[in-house]
């Protein structure tokens, strides 16, 4: 009996536990801390905390959680470090979080500039015309901080956590697609979502984690997702996963929402397959041509 309880909990190859039950108990464990904060912001709406605070309060919230149960995680259920994640710090980490930023601002260039080209995006304006340049440049560096903290948190969690405990117990190919599958599915609760936010949402995933098993490192796929955003939303000012961000740029879109996502943003829409591609060609590009031998001074 023991011992059939242990090839069921235990893993055959080392004494820890099999990864269905490490990464059960890494998310059962967010899931009560992020209700635990729930319940913090809950209060101090009651006590008339405002909007902005309560948006900080939340992410920053969400990633303590995120970070404290990965790290814990990793360290006691995993027996392996946190750096071993894909957080090696060195002389590329930096150039792969540069290089995923810019390229990711490439994508959503072709995007923003396909969209035009087609007739279906019209420029209205820009906020530096109506604001003065320290508003633009403090609200922008804000948003930007906000981005930061999402991309490290969710890519700690999906291409760190998920993805290499699923591909130890499957394989890369599933631990690739589950995890992809994973982020998509979280993103359902977001404003304007759809089943085809979710097949784009599942697609953006797979091109983070195309980043991850190019480089074998987190800072790629960090790097992509800050961009991604950052330019999705204030850079060219389309909706970020169906949430409005402050918006350097203010757009009319009157394409249909099939091609251009709609209120969602263009994750949403037919127009991100391209860009995805495009991308995955950039990152294929970046990382044989340009990344293995390239160092810092």
């Amino acid at each position: 009996m023991l011992s059939f309880l242990a090839r069921i909990f235990i893993s055959p190859s080392e004494p820890r536990l099999r990864a269905l039950w490490r990464l059960l108990i890494q998310g059962l464990s967010l899931l009560v801390l992020m209700v635990l904060f729930s319940i913090f912001v809950a209060i101090g709406l009651f006590f008339g905390l405002s909007q902005t605070a309560v948006t900080i309060f939340s992410e920053f919230g969400s990633l303590l959680a995120i970070t404290l149960t990965v790290y814990l995680a990793r360290r006691l259920l995993d027996r392996r470090s946190f750096v071993s994640l894909g957080l090696h710090i060195d002389q590329l980490a930096l150039w792969d979080i540069l290089a995923g930023f810019l390229i990711s601002g490439l994508l959503m260039g072709a995007i923003f500039i396909l969209e035009m080209a087609f007739g279906w995006l019209h420029v209205e304006g820009f906020d530096w015309q109506t604001q003065s340049l320290s508003t633009v440049l403090l609200t922008s560096l804000a948003v930007l901080v906000i981005f930061i903290v999402v991309a490290w948190q969710e890519e700690l969690l999906f291409r760190g956590y998920q993805l290499q405990n699923l591909s130890d117990s499957l394989n890369l190919f599933w631990g690739v697609v589950l995890s992809s599958f994973f982020f998509a599915v979280l993103h359902l609760a977001n404003p304007s979502a759809s089943w085809t936010s979710v097949v784009g949402i599942f697609g953006a995933g797979l091109f983070l984690a195309y980043g991850y098993v190019r480089t074998r490192q987190l800072w790629l796929p960090i790097g992509l997702h800050i961009g991604w955003n950052f330019f999705e939303g204030p850079v060219f000012g389309f909706p970020v996963s169906g949430l409005d961000f402050y918006r350097l740029t203010h757009i009319q879109v009157s394409a249909p929402d099939l091609f251009s996502g709609g209120a969602f943003g263009p994750e949403a829409g037919l127009i991100v397959l391209p860009a995805l591609a495009l991308g995955a060609l950039l990152v294929f590009a970046y990382t044989k041509y340009f990344r293995r031998d390239r160092t810092i001074n």
